[in-house]
C-alpha cells in the first residue's frame, strides 16, 4: 500500500533531479520554493501518531513562510537584478549531473540498507531521500559556477540535513525546534548572499564566480 509520505518523498526527489537537469535561474528558484513546502509538510504526515497540535501546526506554516516564500522571493530579486538567466558551462554538465542524481539515489538506498537502522519502513525512505538531497546541492555547489546556482544547492544541502535529522530523531516537534534554530543562520547567509551578488553583479556585469579569480591586491 502506498503511503502519502512516499508521494512526498517523490515530490521531492523529482525537484532534485529536475534542479540538476535545470539550466534556468528562476526555473531553479520555482523548484526550491516548491521543495521547500514539501520538505516543511514531510515531518506532519509521517509522524501522526504524536497528533497534530496548534505548536506544530505553528511551526509548519513558519517554515512553509520562510523555505517557500521568503528565502526563495529574496533569490527571485536577485536573479531578476543579475545579467544572465541562465547558467552557462557548468563545470559538471546537465545530464551528467542527472546521471549523478541517479547513482546518488541509488547510492543512498545502499547506504540506507547497510546502516540497520530500527526504523519505519516510511523513515528509511525518508533518510534515502534526505541523503539524496543533501549530495544533489552538493553537486549544485561544488559544478556550477553562478553565484545563484551554488547558493541554491547551499539551500538544497540545508533541506537534505533536515530530512536526515526528521528520519532520525524521535520527536517531530524537536526537530521543528532545531529547524527553526537552522533558519535563521541560513536566513542571515542569504542576505549576506544578496550583498555579494550585487557587488560581484556590479563589479563584473555578471555572477560567474570563476572571475572571482581576477582579483588581484
Amino acid at each position: 500500500m502506498i503511503h502519502i509520505s512516499d508521494i512526498f518523498l517523490a515530490l521531492i526527489l523529482l525537484s532534485v533531479l529536475l534542479s540538476l537537469r535545470s539550466n534556468r535561474l528562476m526555473a531553479l528558484v520555482k523548484l526550491m520554493a516548491f521543495q521547500g513546502i514539501v520538505v516543511s509538510a514531510v515531518p506532519l504526515i509521517l509522524d501522526t501518531a504524536h497528533g497534530i497540535t496548534f505548536k506544530l501546526i505553528m511551526f509548519f506554516l513558519l517554515l512553509v513562510f520562510v523555505k517557500g516564500i521568503l528565502i526563495p522571493g529574496m533569490m527571485s530579486v536577485a536573479v531578476n537584478k543579475v545579467v544572465v538567466s541562465t547558467e552557462i558551462e557548468p563545470i559538471i554538465g546537465y545530464h551528467a549531473s542527472l546521471f549523478a542524481g541517479l547513482i546518488l539515489i541509488i547510492f543512498s538506498v545502499y547506504i540506507t540498507n547497510h546502516l540497520h537502522l530500527a526504523m519505519a519502513v516510511q523513515y528509511k525512505m525518508l533518510l534515502v531521500t534526505g541523503i539524496t538531497t543533501m549530495g544533489a546541492g552538493l553537486i549544485l555547489l561544488m559544478a556550477r559556477r553562478k553565484a545563484i546556482t551554488q547558493v541554491i544547492g547551499y539551500l538544497m544541502m540545508e533541506n537534505g540535513i533536515y530530512l536526515i535529522g526528521t528520519a532520525l530523531a524521535k520527536e517531530v516537534h524537536t526537530q521543528y525546534v532545531v529547524e527553526f534554530a537552522v533558519l535563521l543562520d541560513l536566513l542571515v547567509a542569504v542576505l549576506v548572499m544578496g550583498i555579494v551578488l550585487n557587488d560581484i553583479n556590479h563589479t563584473f556585469d555578471d555572477v560567474d564566480t570563476a572571475l572571482l579569480g581576477q582579483l588581484k591586491d
